[in-house]
């Protein structure tokens, strides 16, 4: 079986409030992207996990790829699986690629067993792998609460959009992103600013990170209002970073702009 786990981007991401669990309270917006790793999942006489490409850091032992297959072998008698991940998206990015290898492993190992479980019944098992991973359970956009695992659909679509995401070739760990951030009151209710024109959200609508971030990485700035530059209807950091997406309503191609860096550009489904 070869599933093709794909990147998310985030629609605004609000930090409201420190957690008691140690997490912070956030709001953000989910959507797919069409940059994706590629996920194998074969028979096997003994457990196995193994991949190429892009580096995956990490002892093996830690991947969300095995964690998925542990979490549904305490509920069922589970036969060994080789998992196999060609790994594209790249890590620390911002784009979730190691919580989608999760999710479409969950998927995955239910649909090649036979297992009787729903997306919906997956949810469980995707909250106990990363507070992103559940998303990438559904086709629609999601709005995300809590620590972004509580997830309701939100009725906006970049559908036919052209994406283009530019990852500067260094990423931004979680705890580096959040030991920077201040938590706020959001300014705007994000539900009903996502659904005014795409030409509107340029002045309604922030990545929280942006404001920490920027004067670390001047890059990331610089990208972004290059994206504009270039006609962008939206730009922004996805989530924690550090890729910088624009949104466009035609092709382009600002590779050669951005030499130095990994670029990529898709049409949102």
């Amino acid at each position: 079986m070869v599933l093709f786990p794909n990147a998310k981007i985030n629609i605004g991401l609000h930090i409201l409030a420190k957690r008691p669990d140690g997490f912070h309270e956030l709001e953000t917006c989910f959507f797919h992207v069409p940059w994706t790793d590629i996920l194998e999942i074969s028979p096997s006489l003994h457990l196995e996990f193994s991949s190429s490409g892009l580096p995956i850091s990490g002892e093996v032992q830690n991947n969300l790829c095995l964690r998925a297959y542990n979490a549904l072998a305490k509920d069922f008698n589970l036969p060994p699986v080789h998992l196999h991940v060609h790994k594209i998206i790249p890590m620390g990015a911002g784009l979730g690629g190691g919580s989608a290898d999760a999710a479409f492993t969950l998927m995955g190992l239910r649909d090649f067993f036979q297992l009787p479980l729903t997306n919906e019944q997956l949810v469980p098992y995707a909250q106990q792998l990363g507070s992103d991973c559940a998303f990438f359970l559904f086709q629609q956009a999601q709005l995300g609460k809590g620590k972004g695992d509580e997830l309701s659909p939100i009725a906006c679509s970049l559908q036919g959009h052209h994406v283009f995401l530019i990852y500067p070739n260094f990423g931004i760990s979680t705890q580096e992103a959040y030991s920077q951030v201040k938590p706020q009151p959001a300014k705007i209710d994000l539900a009903q600013s996502i659904q005014k024109p795409l030409e509107s959200w340029k002045d309604l609508i922030s990545n929280d990170f942006e404001q920490s971030l920027f004067p670390k990485y001047p890059i990331l700035a610089q990208i972004k209002q290059d994206l504009y530059d270039q006609g962008a209807l939206y730009a922004a950091m996805s989530g924690s970073g550090s890729t910088i997406f624009g949104i466009f309503n035609k092709e382009v191609d600002l590779a050669e702009r951005w030499t130095d860096f990994t670029c990529f550009q898709g049409i949102i489904s």
